[in-house]
């Protein structure tokens, strides 16, 4: 929660922000996310893709690679990736950019256009996972917890919400 708290400020979030946790415990997928008025609709997203503190401090204090991503479905799409502290890779997709598949005989092919977009970051990123790319687009609408950080938590700490979640 102390790291949530410190990305809360290095990012420049308001103080009534929460933390929410979406876990996939199937695939050991956990989405964090630090959710207020700055992180609502497609001003979220833009906002996600420029603060990105708590991905780096995650990745510093636990020694893992954590993946971040951003969504927006008319503009682009993107994933950082962070490790020991660092921005260590990742790639960002502007959808006007895309050239789409033919059609065939009039109709869109959208076999052809799924095989694109398993290509794409966040198809890459759920591979890598070993989900499928709507299961990603999905995250945030999974039963969530959603934790204050301003100091006053009558919810479950965040290692109970992860126990047997293993790195």
């Amino acid at each position: 929660m102390e790291l949530a708290r410190q990305a809360l400020v290095e990012d420049g979030a308001a103080a009534d922000s929460l933390l929410t946790v979406c876990v996939y415990r199937r695939r050991k997928i956990i989405r964090l996310s630090l959710d207020g008025t700055h992180s609502a609709g497609r001003r979220g997203s833009h906002w996600y893709s420029e603060h990105q503190a708590l991905a780096r401090l995650l990745s510093q204090a636990v020694g893992i690679t954590v993946h971040s991503y951003v969504y927006d479905p008319q503009e682009y799409e993107e994933v950082m990736a962070f490790g020991k502290g660092q921005h260590v890779g990742g790639e960002r997709l502007p959808y006007d950019e895309v050239e789409l598949p033919e059609c065939l005989d009039g109709e869109f092919d959208d076999e052809a256009f799924a095989r694109m977009q398993a290509r794409w970051p966040l198809g890459h990123l759920a591979w890598v996972y070993g989900v499928e790319r709507e299961l990603l687009l999905e995250l945030h609408r999974m039963p969530a917890t959603r934790l204050k950080l301003n100091g006053t938590e009558s919810e479950p700490p965040l290692e109970h919400l992860l126990r047997g979640i293993a790195a």
